[in-house]
């Protein structure tokens, strides 16, 4: 097997930065672990000495469910390069309420819970977006890809709460929008958006940006912007304002080309925000300096 065909292996480290930046969403409790003679090899701190050394110094680390979302403030309680983000994922609302008993999330089954454990796990959320070490609300929103009409009353009742724990708490707020552009935005519009809005790996046209720039809220690519069949992300990144723009990797998901298909992880942030410069005509600095500032501010850290 040639070594590019070998989806198991590690990319390598690419050029460090010269300007340090951020991670502005990753699943770092997610990540591959290797394992040798049973135990893991990979750690917290390892990932995050990796990204350090190509300029990656501060990550913000994501909860999608209770226990991701536990997981995620104590992570960020622990190093001071790690802020949190808590919230139930779009697609694990409608789990919540409505069980999982065809397997549609692909994420083993689930008893409904109905509505009172949907209030109990917002209420639980709540509690940890109060933490210091929170900084953002997310990721909420809502994903129309799999999801059926009572999964969608679930998911734009979930978002329609994490908006106002948001805005509650001055949290930032960190949108998953999969196929429901007009929906999020409409109920942004009717909840009264949070200070701080971020769209995490941004998935809408240049026509969507132009709308999210002009309220304000910030725009997060990740590594498909680089893929082949992305132009329309690539056109959205080229009219979206420098000082409104953030770069993530939503590791262990979408690395950038080369690399396509193997994980991803906080150190290949250097590939993503290279291809982004170009499209946007800047210099790598100085897209690293405006990414910097963006994200310190985006997540008032």
């Amino acid at each position: 097997m040639a070594p590019q065909d070998d989806k198991t292996t590690p990319p390598p480290l690419p050029e460090p930065l010269r300007v340090p930046v951020a991670d502005s969403h990753t699943h770092l409790d997610m990540l591959p672990q290797p394992t040798l003679g049973g135990a893991p090899t990979a750690t917290v701190e390892e990932a995050l000495a990796k990204a350090a050394s190509v300029g990656v110094t501060t990550v913000v680390q994501v909860g999608c469910d209770l226990a991701g979302s536990r997981w995620a403030a104590d992570t960020a309680a622990a190093y001071d390069s790690v802020h949190a983000a808590v919230a139930l994922h779009p697609n694990e609302a409608p789990r919540i309420v409505l069980g999982d008993p065809d397997g549609w999330s692909r994420q083993g089954a689930r008893e409904p819970g109905g509505d009172a454990a949907l209030d109990a796990a917002l209420a639980e959320i709540d509690k940890l977006a109060a933490r210091p070490e929170v900084r953002g609300v997310g990721e909420t929103g809502l994903d129309y890809f799999r999801t059926g009409p009572e999964g969608m009353a679930a998911q734009q009742r979930s978002f329609r709460a994490h908006i106002e724990i948001a805005k509650r708490h001055g949290k930032a707020l960190v949108i998953h929008d999969r196929e429901a552009h007009e929906d999020v935005l409409r109920i942004l519009r009717e909840e009264g958006a949070p200070e701080r809005v971020v769209f995490h790996c941004y998935s809408g046209d240049a026509e969507m940006a132009a709308i999210c720039a002009e309220a304000g809220y910030f725009l997060s690519f990740a590594g498909n912007v680089t893929f082949k069949n992305a132009q329309p992300l690539r056109d959205a990144l080229a009219v979206a304002p420098p000082e409104l723009v953030l770069v993530e990797t939503d590791a262990p998901f979408l690395t950038p080309v080369p690399y396509r298909g193997r994980a991803n992880a906080p150190y290949l942030i250097p590939l993503t925000l290279r291809a982004m410069a170009e499209v946007k005509g800047m210099t790598e600095d100085a897209l690293a300096s405006a990414v910097a500032a963006n994200t310190a501010r985006a997540f008032d850290y």
